[in-house]
């Protein structure tokens, strides 16, 4: 029988400690990449050579974010990404929301073989190159075409349609015979309703869209909106070709190149960092209601 030794009210047994002991490890495994992402952003070249493996710097420098931040075309970047996500994640809300209300009605006709269609998707899908010419054709290679080609995830969708099943039919039907339309019943009742799920699509949607690069690579051409990702990505390169060039130059003079990458890191993920803690409390309900049909 396992041994219960007391903690205050609590009991632990053996198994809660090896419990502890396994998700401490696993934090900690979590926990000092990322310590070591921030701690090597803010060091100098010289200290990362004489301590790769850093976790505390033992004097700030902002070279790294000086040499990211010095041609200006960061700034591009942020303002495309959020563009990006300042229309995208609207326009996926909309069509997610009004597909899954749609979908999720009793004698909506051939609903059925519409949602198998859609989930068809998941699997195939027309290619990329029918894509390009596709939107080539209706000229939207700019960053319209970007946002529209994103504009629907059928995943998102499938969340909220299992989450607007979930909700009692009777309420809808008592709107009905109040005389309100489909609109009405879907942004008076049903979206103040679903607020976990709502709250749970607007943050993956959102680090999606933060995230788009591949998109933009294939429909976008020139520097002038170029997304965060790719600004990042050719600074990163640029650096570390200066990097590799620099031979004749000292070591304090020399370009940070794995700097560079680590600030490059902490400037994309600390805005999406500072949106999540306000709509957690909604995420954990909305992933679980949403995943599993009632």
């Amino acid at each position: 029988m396992a041994r219960k030794t007391k903690f205050g009210n609590q009991k632990f047994q053996l198994m809660d400690f090896i419990l502890i002991v396994i998700l401490t490890v696993w934090g900690l495994a979590i926990f000092l990449p990322f310590l070591n992402v921030i701690a090597v952003s803010f060091t100098s070249y010289k200290e990362y050579l004489e301590t790769p493996l850093l976790l505390f710097p033992k004097r700030i420098d902002l070279q790294s974010y000086q040499e990211l931040f010095k041609t200006g075309r960061i700034w591009t970047g942020y303002k495309t990404t959020l563009l990006y996500v300042a229309f995208g994640v609207p326009l996926a809300l909309f069509l997610c929301c009004s597909t899954a209300y749609a979908l999720c009605r009793r004698g909506y006709p051939g609903r059925k073989l519409i949602f198998t269609l859609i989930l068809i998707t998941m699997i195939f899908n027309g290619g990329i190159v029918p894509l390009y010419l596709v939107v080539k054709s209706l000229n939207l290679n700019n960053v319209a075409g970007v946002i529209l080609v994103g504009g629907m995830n059928t995943f998102y969708m499938i969340l909220m349609y299992n989450y607007f099943s979930s909700l009692p039919e009777s309420l809808m039907e008592s709107a009905r015979l109040d005389g309100a339309g489909e609109w009405t019943i879907l942004f008076r009742i049903v979206l103040p309703l679903s607020m976990p799920i709502i709250a749970t699509v607007i943050l993956f949607a959102s680090v999606d869209r933060w995230n788009e690069w591949f998109n933009s690579m294939i429909f976008l051409r020139g520097n002038d909106w170029q997304p965060l990702q790719l600004v990042l990505r050719s600074i990163v390169i640029d650096s570390q070709v200066a990097a590799d060039m620099s031979a004749q130059v000292t070591i304090e003079e020399k370009a940070f190149s794995n700097g560079i990458k680590m600030a490059a890191v902490m400037v994309t993920m600390l805005p999406i960092m500072c949106v999540f803690p306000f709509l957690q409390k909604h995420f954990a309900k909305g992933v679980m209601i949403g995943a599993i049909k009632s």
